[in-house]
């Protein structure tokens, strides 16, 4: 028997004693001591967590009662499994002037991070780990280009969309879990139109098909939709307060195929009151406003409860 079949026999021999290669778990990290929970002005009961990080967090994606991801500044992201009893911070290597201003988690394991600012800080990250090691799936080569939000249908095919460079907006596409992100742009912008990078809610998805963007910053603040993820577009301006560049849509949400909610503000004014919420009730094809939130500023984000006709905005 040559060295190379005994080499060969060993290597089989190691397979078969230790079965397939299986990547080590991550430690959890130890329990936080929590502080006592408190209460929103609109009455909901709210629990501080400790996320092991001092970044500002800006994005999160819940993934189970479990399993939620969230993003920041200074390329950090955190991650729970156990429901927010203990969060693993980490920062991204070579992305530690980056903003993360947008998250999508799988599970445990597997989630992107889009990085949003001018030019090459417009990034997509990938892991596979749990965020030990980070792919780069995506720079931005534009310079005016500034990508905003992204969202997935499903775990190979989602959309990323950029403020308007030239009168068009610039926006990705893939459909192999973002090995390749497929660029494209879409007429038809206002002056200064763009979504704005608040809490990764201005793009979402709905169904296996449809997306929606909402935009501000512009002579107008508008809704646009696609039916066919990004093949083909519509859009609809409505009544919330718009017209500067700190004004419009910064959010969008949707708890059924007919009943949805946009809203944002003024970002340039803290403490202001202005119709800043729209909703529709049939399918987003018209937007009325809606009764405003219980605190006064800008909304940044909002969200649906699962299984209730409510949202949470912040």
């Amino acid at each position: 028997m040559s060295r190379y079949t005994i080499a060969a026999a060993v290597a089989l021999a190691s397979l078969a004693c230790y079965g397939p290669y299986r990547e080590p778990s991550l430690p959890a990290p130890p329990l936080a001591t929590l502080p006592p929970a408190r209460v929103s002005p609109s009455g909901a009961t709210l629990q501080d967590q400790v996320s092991g990080t001092t970044a500002r967090l800006q994005a999160i994606s819940v993934v189970s009662d479990k399993i939620v991801w969230a993003s920041g500044t200074n390329g950090t992201f955190v991650v729970t499994t156990n429901g927010g009893l203990s969060w693993r911070a980490g920062v991204v290597a070579g992305a530690d002037s980056l903003e993360f201003r947008d998250v999508h988690g799988v599970d445990a394991r597997i989630a992107w991070l889009l990085a949003s600012g001018p030019g090459p800080k417009s990034r997509i990250y990938y892991t596979i780990d749990g965020g030990q090691n980070w792919q780069i799936q995506f720079i931005n080569r534009t310079p005016e280009a500034f990508y905003d939000c992204f969202a997935f249908w499903d775990q190979k095919h989602g959309i990323a969309f950029s403020d308007n460079v030239g009168g068009k907006f610039p926006y990705l596409v893939t459909a192999d879990t973002g090995q390749t992100w497929e660029q494209r742009s879409l007429d038809g912008a206002t002056e200064g139109e763009g979504a704005f990078a608040a809490s990764g809610t201005c793009v979402i998805t709905q169904g296996s098909q449809t997306a929606w963007v909402a935009t501000g910053a512009g002579k107008e603040a508008r809704l646009f939709s696609t039916p066919d993820r990004g093949k083909s577009w519509t859009h609809v301006t409505t009544p919330i307060v718009q017209g500067s560049s700190t004004t419009g849509h910064t959010s969008i949400a949707f708890r059924s195929t007919q009943d949805g909610i946009a809203v944002g503000g003024d970002i340039g004014v803290a403490d202001s009151w202005t119709d800043n919420v729209v909703v529709t009730h049939d399918g987003g094809r018209s937007w009325k406003p809606g009764s405003r939130a219980t605190f006064p500023g800008a909304i940044y984000g909002a969200v649906t409860v699962p299984g209730s006709p409510r949202y949470v905005a912040v």
